[in-house]
């Protein structure tokens, strides 16, 4: 049977190494979106397309063909749309559920297969690396049990997709405000969290949140 696991992260790296050591089950990683088009699907001809983490929309020319399955890091329908784990902290969250939905019309709307819980400790790459190995249990879940997808029940949240001078940390007033700043966008691919002045940029990675009520942080400092 023939899968497709549809991400460019390089946190996915073991995951896909894993799935692909799995027996009866032949596995393909698509990683750019010049590749993901109905040619090469028709091609592969997954069963399904596991999707732990995309930016683009999934075209419906392709969802109508091959079953997508996306794993969406909130408890959906709270916290559709962008941005899942840095909106989950800024609003002081310590813990979700990826929700591993169908792809259909709209953003993040589609029915639940099943959830799971992940804890929001610690940097974004390391919430990530600790989300693959709850993904991977969950596609071996889909795969074997074969779980119908139940639509959506309760108020939608609906998250915008943050931008990077939402990485300031120059009007933030608390030092957990800071340090979670710093942490939910520590992550490679994102841009950092950051202070500026008329002349030079820092940015902060590899935070720790002290019990002397301080922070302790790399910086990278450059001119503008």
């Amino acid at each position: 049977m023939n899968y497709i696991l549809l991400t460019s992260k390089p946190w996915h790296d073991d995951l896909f190494n894993n799935l692909s050591a799995r027996a009866n089950e032949n596995w393909f990683r698509i990683s750019s979106e010049k590749d993901f088009h109905l040619k090469k699907l028709y091609e592969i001809q997954p069963k399904r397309i596991f999707i732990p983490h995309w930016s683009q929309i999934i075209p419906s020319e392709i969802f109508d063909r091959f079953e997508c399955i996306v794993f969406h890091m909130t408890d959906l329908p709270y916290g559709r749309g962008g941005s899942p784990l840095q909106n989950l902290i800024v609003r002081g969250h310590v813990d979700t559920q990826i929700s591993a939905i169908k792809v259909s019309e709209g953003i993040d709307t589609g029915a639940i297969y099943l959830k799971a819980p992940l804890s929001l400790f610690g940097t974004a790459e390391e919430i990530f690396i600790r989300g693959a190995v709850v993904i991977s249990k969950m596609i071996d879940t889909i795969i074997q049990l074969n779980p119908m997808p139940i639509p959506q029940e309760g108020e939608p949240v609906v998250f915008s997709r943050r931008k990077p001078n939402q990485g300031n940390v120059a009007e933030l007033k608390e030092l957990n405000e800071v340090f979670d700043y710093i942490r939910m966008l520590d992550c490679e691919g994102y841009p950092k969290a950051f202070l500026e002045t008329e002349y030079l940029r820092m940015e902060f990675s590899r935070a720790s949140l002290k019990s002397n009520k301080s922070i302790l942080s790399d910086v990278r400092i450059f001119k503008k």
